[in-house]
Order: C-alpha cells, then sequence, then structure tokens
C-alpha cells in the first residue's frame, strides 16, 4: 500500500447534533454562543476543518436514541463560516437525495461564495425512512438518487452559471444560478463505509468519510478504495478518511469510556499516527469532556502537543 501520512485532522462540533451516541451532558443546555466559541478554538489550534450533520426530522420511533436536536447545516456553517477566517466548512455529511440538487447548489454555493471558498461538501445517502416519505422521496431509491444527485451537484456547483444536467431523476438546462461558488471546484467527499457507498466515493469522490469503521475494517476498505479508482481508471487524489475513538488529552479523573485513547501527546499521537500507516490522510477526531471549557482546553492541547507529532 505504500507510507502515508496523516497530514490533516478536523472534528465534528459538539452541540449541533445531539445523538445519544455521542453527545456529553453539557450539551444539552448549550447553544449558538458555545458554537461559535469551539469554532473559533478549533481554528486557533490549526484544525483542517469543522463539520456539522444533516437531518430534516427524526421520527419518534428513533427520538430516545437520535434525539430531535440537529441543526441545519447550511445555516449552521453559514453562521461559524462568519465567526472564523480559514478552516474549511464540512457537512458531514449532507443528505442530498432529499432535496433537489439546485436548490442544494443555490445553497451551498452561496455558502461557499461568502466563506471565500472554505467549503467541502460531504454527501451520503441517508438512513431515516420517515425523513424521505414525509418530503415524497423514494427510500428505496435513496442509492441511486445519491448517485445521480453527486453528477448533478457538480454541474450546479461548477463554474456556468446555466448549468446542464439530463438524468433519470433531475433534468435541468437554461437555469442560472449566482452568485457561483468561490472555488472553481467544490470538493465532494462521499460518507458511508458500506459497499455501495465505498464505491460511489471511489469512483464519484474527491474524498471518502468512513462510518465508523472500526481499525481492524479499515485498511481492507482504502485497499478497495484505490483498486476501484485504478480499475477505473481514475487518476485524480483522493482524500481518504478516517474517524478515531474518542480522545482525552492527560490522566482523567473521571470515567472517560474504555474505548477513549487518553494519555501523553506522544501517545494520543502515536494512536493516530497509525491512521497514516493504514492509508489515511485525514482524521477526524473528539473528546471526551464534562464542560465547554474543559472542551476548549482539550482542543487547544491537541493543536498544541499533538498535532506537530502527527506527521
Amino acid at each position: 500500500m505504500g507510507r502515508y501520512e496523516v497530514t490533516d485532522f478536523g472534528i465534528q462540533l459538539p452541540v449541533q447534533s445531539q445523538s445519544t451516541i455521542y453527545a456529553e451532558k453539557w450539551e444539552a443546555e448549550a447553544g449558538a454562543a458555545d458554537l461559535v466559541e469551539i469554532a473559533r478554538a478549533v481554528e486557533l489550534a490549526g484544525f483542517a476543518y469543522l463539520a456539522v450533520c444533516d437531518h430534516v426530522a427524526i421520527p419518534h420511533r428513533l427520538a430516545d436514541a437520535m434525539s430531535t436536536v440537529w441543526y441545519d447545516p447550511v445555516a449552521t456553517l453559514a453562521h461559524l463560516a462568519a465567526v472564523t477566517e480559514r478552516i474549511r466548512l464540512l457537512s458531514h455529511v449532507a443528505v442530498v437525495g432529499l432535496r433537489h440538487p439546485l436548490l442544494s447548489a443555490k445553497q451551498y454555493a452561496t455558502l461557499d461564495h461568502l466563506s471565500g471558498g472554505r467549503l467541502v461538501l460531504g454527501v451520503g445517502a441517508g438512513h431515516v425512512r420517515e425523513e424521505f416519505e414525509v418530503l415524497g422521496v423514494d427510500f428505496g431509491q435513496r442509492g441511486a438518487l445519491l448517485d445521480e444527485a453527486v453528477d448533478a451537484l457538480r454541474a450546479a456547483l461548477g463554474p456556468d452559471e446555466f448549468p446542464v444536467h439530463h438524468g433519470k431523476f433531475y433534468d435541468f438546462e437554461g437555469l442560472g444560478q449566482r452568485p457561483r461558488p468561490a472555488q472553481r471546484r467544490v470538493p465532494i467527499w462521499v460518507g458511508g463505509s458500506s459497499p455501495a457507498a465505498v464505491r460511489r466515493a471511489a469512483l464519484k469522490g474527491d474524498g471518502w468519510l468512513p462510518q465508523g469503521d472500526p481499525r481492524d475494517r479499515l485498511p481492507a476498505q482504502i485497499a478497495r478504495l484505490r483498486r476501484l479508482r485504478e480499475e477505473a481508471g481514475v487518476t485524480e487524489p483522493l482524500v481518504v478518511g478516517a474517524i478515531a475513538e474518542p480522545l482525552y488529552l492527560g490522566t482523567p479523573r473521571w470515567e472517560v469510556g474504555r474505548r477513549t485513547v487518553s494519555g501523553t501527546p506522544e501517545a494520543v499521537a502515536e494512536s493516530l499516527r497509525a491512521y497514516g500507516e493504514m492509508g489515511a490522510h485525514q482524521v477526524q477526531v473528539r473528546f471526551r469532556s464534562r464542560n465547554r471549557a474543559e472542551l476548549i482546553d482539550q482542543i487547544s492541547a491537541f493543536g498544541a502537543d499533538v498535532a506537530p507529532r502527527l506527521n
């Protein structure tokens, strides 16, 4: 596979999504001011990107596990773009099949324009049937919808004022949209770890965002990505991602969970460097915390003491 290094690290922000799988207790009472302070700390610490999630509405059957707190990604990223200067803005992930590509393009092109070209559009197929049904979208076709939506978004987020796309689900021509994105090519990172998602990322994406793959699965997934691209003759670079276990810098004096990686900066860096050895270019991290101040301390310590040790 060759030797690789983790060259970037990013974070999915707390507060903006509060699934019980990962949300800390203090987030339930947090809000916009907390998001702003955390985003500024993340940028100051040298993170490559901050990320937010996408769900339109959560049904009762999933609300206890997922909660119903899911900030809108475009509104949230636009708000944070205005209080930061350099950090990239990632949707992780936008369920683009829920919306017509021209609607998504209008929103995300405006975000890229206003932020000075900082958007990374992460896309995924979605998994909540009721969201699709209430919006009149065929849940059973979500994979095919995403495949075509990526192509349609390539056109709609490209440099042409009047984009053209003719497909099975979406058909448009002769309709202009401005402002155009600041970037000539908005990066599209494809999320998901199913065979279909990995194939989609390999053949259509500028990057791959895994969905919680454990470490022992990543090497085979990354090898398949590279093999699929090689077989298809795709020569453009692909940004391969990984999602690390929860982190806590230092010796925790509270229960941080058995999966959490803790210890000295070198110990944490060594754990993360392993992802580079597997072939990942960027790692998404998150930190255990009991309040906003502790989280910002962890973010700052990571930027100062761990990041320089990653490559």
